[in-house]
């Protein structure tokens, strides 16, 4: 299995540490929120040039408050940076709730803005010239330096609209809160679709979920319910959870002994997950526990990869 796990520390020392010991540990990937040091680029980079074979990648930095233009240049900085293959760039545009209540912009097309940045950001990292006039973005600068090597794209994709979008334009997509049934159902076919009708290859298709390693279910879902709650309450995550038949981000995660974990990543990838992106949820009343509970979850992760 590639599995890959989510990336991120205090400092970018601790950043780089986190990496080396994934590698180590025959992790596939890491994946790095906006807010990790609170610009992951540059931890990014400087992990990449400690490490010599994981993936690195963003999951996902925001569109709206960064031209198209400017946030390509900065990919390709940090993964020259790098200076070796395995710098993935996921992006997407938030929600409502962010680009509006915190930047005070307007979230009113997000699939046309969507569809215009990325058209933009890819031309840059494959060096063409971009000449685009749109309705949100726009750009006109000749070919520049393309990344030392080469940058997928991966698009954060739920809604039927975005999937196309990332079937056609990008390399595929890195999910969030999407379950085996959702894959199924709705993600692996439109956005395989969508790929297909642009004559594009087949797209990687990276989801993440929390998992927990652990006797007792009831007590996992509500470790998993007390840290993840959250994106129940955003209407993009809430309407992926409930195609895949939750109500709850406890719901749709993977949790339950170690047979039971194996069969449900396993159920991910027959869905038509390319990849795992695990965030391991930690069970337990105090810190021992729950150090306990984290290190057997990572421990049937090294067995599985």
């Amino acid at each position: 299995m590639r599995i890959g796990l989510t990336g991120g520390a205090a400092t970018t020392d601790g950043v780089a540490r986190q990496a080396e010991l994934a590698e180590q540990q025959g992790f596939t990937s890491l994946w790095y929120a906006s807010n990790v040091t609170a610009d992951p680029l540059v931890s990014m980079a400087i992990a990449g040039r400690e490490t010599s074979r994981i993936e690195l990648g963003t999951a996902v930095l925001q569109t709206y408050p960064c031209h198209p233009l400017m946030q390509a240049h900065r990919v390709i900085a940090a993964a020259n940076a790098m200076g070796r293959p395995g710098f993935t760039f996921g992006l997407g545009p938030s929600h409502a709730a962010v680009v509006e209540g915190m930047y005070g912009l307007s979230y009113a097309h997000p699939g046309r803005n969507t569809e215009e940045y990325l058209s933009i950001l890819t031309a840059v990292l494959h060096g063409k010239p971009v000449n685009v006039t749109g309705v949100d973005w726009s750009a006109h600068a000749v070919g520049g330096p393309a990344p030392q090597h080469p940058v997928p794209v991966l698009l954060s994709a739920l809604s039927p609209r975005m999937l196309r979008i990332a079937g056609a334009i990008a390399d595929g997509t890195v999910l969030w809160m999407a379950s085996a049934k959702a894959i199924e159902s709705q993600i692996a076919p439109t956005i395989t679709a969508a790929a297909q009708a642009a004559g594009r290859p087949a797209p990687r298709i990276v989801a993440g979920l929390p998992v927990a390693v652990h006797d007792d279910e009831a007590k996992a879902r509500s470790a998993i319910a007390d840290t993840a709650g959250i994106y129940a309450t955003m209407p993009n995550y809430k309407r992926i959870i409930e195609i895949g038949g939750g109500t709850t981000p406890a719901d749709i995660a993977i949790v339950g002994n170690e047979a039971s974990v194996r069969t449900q990543l396993q159920h991910l990838l027959d869905a038509g997950a390319t990849d795992i992106w695990v965030q391991p949820v930690a069970v337990g009343r105090d810190k021992a526990e729950r150090t306990t509970s984290k290190t057997r979850t990572i421990d049937l992760l090294c067995e599985l990869l």
